[in-house]
């Protein structure tokens, strides 16, 4: 059973055929643009369902793809995806509270696990610069064939930049 159930908004055609043109020009970039991450110049822009939208066409193209919510400060993924079960956020993993396993997520989509923030922390960009998010990207690079990750806002805090150079790529 899954831990998630995402209720998918009904995309009109064009709207559709955007996203599997954005997942087409990922495939192009090349096998070894794997982590990529969704980020926006301000808040409200979109980011969140560009994210969830890719990673949703992703996986029905039959990759096998995990969504990380790394907006550590305001997501808006937490109001519209709930977890069931005992699984706990990427803040608590990234402050060495739970194990790896503890905050991948299933969803009711094949192809498709998320790992949710979790509570907010106090210091966001100190745990996304930190070895630990190396380290989990670095694990995630092996079993998925793409890491999504929605970050926050580039103009609005500092976190979209310090992961930077752990990620093969960004959508703006």
């Amino acid at each position: 059973m899954p831990d998630i159930k995402i209720k998918r908004q009904k995309l009109t055609t064009p709207v559709e055929e955007a996203y599997k043109l954005l997942r087409t020009n990922l495939f192009f970039c090349g096998r070894d643009k794997k982590v990529i991450a969704v980020t926006s110049s301000t808040m409200n822009e979109g980011k969140s369902m560009v994210s969830m939208n890719l990673a949703l066409s992703l996986g029905e193209a039959g990759k096998k793809v995990i969504l990380i919510d790394a907006d550590l400060r305001n997501s808006t993924m937490t109001g519209k995806i709930r977890c069931t079960g005992e699984k706990y956020g990427l803040a608590y993993y990234l402050s060495d509270m739970v194990t790896f396993d503890q905050v991948i997520c299933s969803t009711d989509y094949e192809n498709l696990d998320i790992i949710m923030t979790g509570r907010f922390p106090p210091n966001p960009a100190e745990l996304l610069s930190g070895k630990t998010f190396r380290n989990m990207l670095d694990q995630l690079r092996h079993i998925y064939d793409y890491v999504i990750i929605d970050t926050p806002p580039v103009n609005i805090v500092t976190d979209a930049c310090v992961i930077a150079e752990k990620i093969t790529g960004y959508i703006c």
